[in-house]
């Protein structure tokens, strides 16, 4: 009798299924980050920093091509004409003049009587001088000598260049304060999950000892029934909280350049460390010396005053030596006679009126340049208030931070101290209730008020202009 050979089918069907669910398994494996590592990765795929790079490349290319114009110009142009028909143009008789002359020697020398009558009349007539075929080339190298427009240009294109190395820091500043701010929204929200479930737990248990105690007869329906009103209106708080937090992890990934569909988390702790020795006008002056607005706006109005003398070179003469080198020919019959030329001389020119445009450039210039200096000031006075500000819910923190510190433990301890009250007899489900609430609250005010410090902190330090050099390199070396 022949032996069967069995298969194994379901070795087959596991393999098949797990080759299938690998690409979901991998992309499903959350991506852990520290404050950092966000802070990098969003350097390296923020939209607006790589439009900024973008625009510094630019200005560089400006730099370099106002230097173009100091240079020397070599030109070599060249044009080939046919005439279908040749131009004409009155002129003198030729065969008259000819005949008449010739006559005249003839009468004046006796060689013949004279008879006026064969002298041809004297008439204009249409004739062509041009051959039907002509090219030209030329080759011409024109150096500036003096032009107060090129010296001013390149001025003006090394400030804008430096402007734009600005506005790239400006926006890296931008970039890390919106991903602290995304990072730690991140944290927030797994925190005041954590507190929200904690005290589900605490209404859970609760509910689970009254459900005892109410088995044994010890404790009413109603209380029983209290208890579970308890922990069915923490649920959906709880709900909530999850959507929270999902929807913050989001924020972050558009920030951090992540697919929608990758799962990410932060590692970090809300950590309260307070500022020692907080100097307001310290700060002030900081903020007024490196705020990175305050330096684009600085530069900007560099770049205005660049302008203003752009405008006023348009009343300076301008100086160039060139040198041509022509080489043409003509012909009527395709064989050219061909010759060249060559010449050098220096050219002059300078304006003298063109009905006050220049006037009216350089006062609209001017004004420009007057309402950036306006801007300047503006902006100076809203960073002092923006740091005022900043020092002003930082000491409100401060002073807040220890007595809630000592709230969440009087909260815990009231807790505590409620649900030995209840299984004595003493207490109610609603002493219960109250004091998981109060606890509750005591913990969000806490940590709420250390999320505030630190978010404050961070604003602080953008406008006092303390942006990490590590995060500025960062896009630097992108940028080369």
């Amino acid at each position: 009798m022949k032996q069967k050979t069995f298969l194994p089918s379901f070795n087959i069907k596991k393999i098949i299924l797990l080759l299938i669910l690998i690409p979901f398994v991998i992309s499903a494996q959350t991506k852990i980050y520290t404050l950092d590592d966000a802070i990098g990765q969003a350097l390296r795929n923020n939209k607006s920093i790589t439009i900024s790079q973008m625009d510094v490349k630019k200005a560089g290319a400006t730099v370099n091509e106002a230097f173009g114009y100091a240079l020397p110009k070599l030109d070599l142009s060249g044009n080939f004409s046919h005439f279908i028909k040749k131009p004409l143009m009155p002129f003198p008789d030729f065969e008259a003049l000819l005949t008449n002359a010739t006559y005249s020697i003839l009468f004046d020398e006796g060689v013949i009587p004279r008879d006026d009558s064969k002298y041809l009349p004297m008439e204009t007539k249409l004739q062509s001088f041009a051959l039907t075929n002509a090219y030209t080339t030329d080759l011409t190298l024109t150096q500036t000598l003096f032009s107060s427009a090129v010296f001013e240009g390149i001025g003006a294109s090394k400030i804008y260049y430096n402007l734009s190395q600005a506005e790239l820091d400006n926006t890296v500043s931008k970039t890390v304060l919106d991903v602290q701010r995304a990072f730690y929204g991140v944290l927030l929200s797994k925190a005041v999950l954590e507190i929200a479930r904690a005290s589900f737990q605490n209404s859970q248990d609760n509910f689970n000892n009254v459900v005892a105690l109410y088995n044994q007869g010890m404790v009413s329906e109603f209380d029983k029934l209290q208890a579970e009103v308890q922990v069915e209106n923490i649920r959906p708080y709880v709900l909530q909280l999850e959507n929270t937090l999902i929807n913050t992890k989001n924020r972050l990934k558009i920030l951090l350049g992540e697919k929608q569909e990758q799962d990410v988390d932060v590692f970090a702790e809300i950590v309260y460390e307070p500022i020692e020795n907080i100097n307001e006008e310290a700060f002030i002056d900081e903020a007024l010396q490196n705020n990175f607005d305050i330096k684009s706006l600085g530069l900007k109005k560099q770049v205005d005053e660049a302008f203003i003398q752009l405008d006023v070179a348009e009343y300076w003469p301008n100086l160039a030596a060139f040198g041509n080198y022509a080489y043409s020919g003509s012909s009527d019959q395709w064989n050219f006679q061909n010759y060249s030329s060559f010449t050098v001389g220096l050219s002059f020119q300078m304006n003298l009126w063109q009905g006050n445009r220049t006037k009216n450039a350089v006062q609209q210039s001017t004004i420009t340049y007057e309402q950036t200096a306006q801007q300047e000031l503006l902006l100076q006075d809203a960073v002092k208030a923006d740091v005022k500000e900043k020092i002003n819910e930082l000491r409100r923190v401060q002073s807040l931070v220890e007595v809630q510190r000592g709230t969440v433990k009087l909260a815990e301890r009231a807790y505590q101290i409620a649900n030995v009250r209840y299984k004595e007899g003493a207490g109610s489900q609603l002493e219960i209730q109250d004091t998981d609430i109060a606890l509750r609250n005591a913990k969000l005010n806490l940590t709420q008020s250390v999320h505030s410090y630190i978010i404050t902190k961070f604003e602080l330090e953008r406008l006092l202009g303390r942006t990490s050099t590590d995060y500025l390199s960062v896009v630097n070396k992108q940028e080369d």
